[in-house]
């Protein structure tokens, strides 16, 4: 598998004589392990996979080699460290492995979900670091534990490796305090650091750099919208490069409807529902996080591919919730491009950006007078595939950018690790 360019930020200057070559990126959800191997001087991706249902049932490790070869092993998974040990074991196999010997890899990049306030780029991994990251737990109970499992069974595992900490707040960090404070009492900001971070940063960041580099620009001279269209959606407005504005807040809850997230609430109806169905903050929490967004509205799934079946074969609910999702998109789009005093650059990726011509089209309908002239010709089939998908004539330019949040994590690392050892 060919990656991209590196892009100019992330290259270190040719002279200087560095060991770094192969990157192990590491995402550790609660029950599940997503790692690739890059070499990133030689612009491949060697393997790729995940380990599912850690510390549960049925547990298997999937894996991908670069020539596509694909094996799914089953065993039991009892916790991260014996998750990262198979995957070791695996990457160094005679069977499916890509490299001969654990010393072959030169560093280590994490994906940490929510750095607070206190990291606001990539930062090399120490115990200060970990310190720090421990401080920012309450903000992300559900994530930043399993991150940190990753980080401390590589610890373990290599203990002489070098690791980076990418974080998905990061991006957002340059967000201006009107865009990002929340209208309730200073003083909660200041006691427990209440306000917007945003997510999917490192998604928004390599879609914008792409597609820039795709049409021959500079981020730095453009106003784009991102948005990241999943199971968990989000969108950005960025400006002159960086991100001034983004849809998710404090938690992954606000903003657009998600999959099984309600988005943009009424703080009254929770505290409604609380009281009539007698409901702890626990259960509240689930039902915003768990039961509400696509699969609430619809009754159908969290699965927008099954809610569009159901839409197609005349289900009102599943057609209801379509609607509102789309809107909801459009409605973020106007809001961004007053935001940003205009608009030249619309990009849609993740799961349903990148594989939904319908939700496109229809997000982009009738944006004619902000000069955004859709192409439906152009846009219909297009799935997983960098595309232009407006027309020659727009001044807004649309386009799909598959997301590579990895690929991201890998140049930071590389970039973090090689400066650290010219220090040396």
């Amino acid at each position: 598998m060919v990656l991209s360019v590196l892009s100019a930020s992330v290259v270190i200057k040719a002279k200087l004589k560095l060991i770094i070559m192969n990157i192990l990126v590491l995402n550790c959800g609660s029950s599940s392990i997503k790692y690739q191997l890059f070499n990133i001087e030689k612009n491949r991706l060697y393997a790729k996979g995940i380990v599912e249902k850690v510390g549960l049932k049925g547990s298997f490790l999937k894996h991908e080699k670069e020539n596509g070869d694909l094996v799914k092993l089953e065993g039991e998974v009892i916790d991260h460290q014996t998750g990262i040990e198979y995957v070791l074991g695996v990457l160094i196999s005679s069977q499916h492995g890509c490299i001969s010997t654990l010393s072959e890899i030169n560093a280590i990049g994490h994906r940490m979900v929510h750095g607070g306030e206190r990291f606001q780029e990539s930062s090399l991994i120490n115990d200060e670091t970990i310190k720090d990251f421990k401080a920012c737990i309450p903000l992300a109970p559900l994530h930043n534990p399993a991150n940190l499992k990753g980080v401390m069974a590589m610890r373990y595992l290599l203990p002489a490796v070098p690791q980076v900490a990418v974080f998905d707040t990061a991006f957002h960090q340059t967000m201006p305090p009107r865009a990002y404070m929340y209208a309730i009492p200073y003083s909660l900001y200041k006691k427990y650091g209440i306000r917007r971070y945003g997510f999917h940063g490192t998604s928004h960041y390599y879609v914008a750099r792409r597609a820039c580099e795709i049409l021959g620009v500079t981020m730095e001279s453009m106003k784009i919208i991102t948005c990241h269209l999943g199971n968990g959606t989000s969108m950005a407005a960025i400006k002159n490069g960086k991100s001034i504005d983004t849809s998710m807040g404090l938690t992954p809850v606000e903003g657009l409807i998600m999959g099984t997230r309600s988005g943009d609430m009424d703080l009254g109806v929770l505290t409604f529902v609380m009281e009539k169905e007698e409901l702890n903050i626990a259960v509240a929490n689930t039902l915003v996080n768990k039961h509400s967004g696509m699969l609430g509205i619809t009754g159908v799934s969290s699965d927008m591919r099954e809610i569009e079946k159901e839409a197609e074969a005349g289900n009102k609910r599943a057609i209801l919730g379509l609607d509102m999702f789309r809107y909801r998109i459009k409605k973020y789009i106007g809001a961004y491009s007053a935001a940003l005093g205009g608009l030249d650059l619309l990009i849609f990726t993740g799961g349903i950006g990148e594989n939904d011509p319908a939700t496109r089209e229809l997000c982009c309908a009738d944006l004619e007078y902000m000069g955004l002239e859709f192409d439906p010709e152009k846009n219909a089939g297009v799935r997983s595939k960098e595309m232009l998908l407006s027309k020659p004539a727009s001044r807004v330019k649309v386009m799909t950018i598959p997301t590579n949040e990895e690929l991201v994590i890998a140049e930071h690392t590389y970039r973090i690790v090689s400066e650290m050892q010219v220090k040396s």
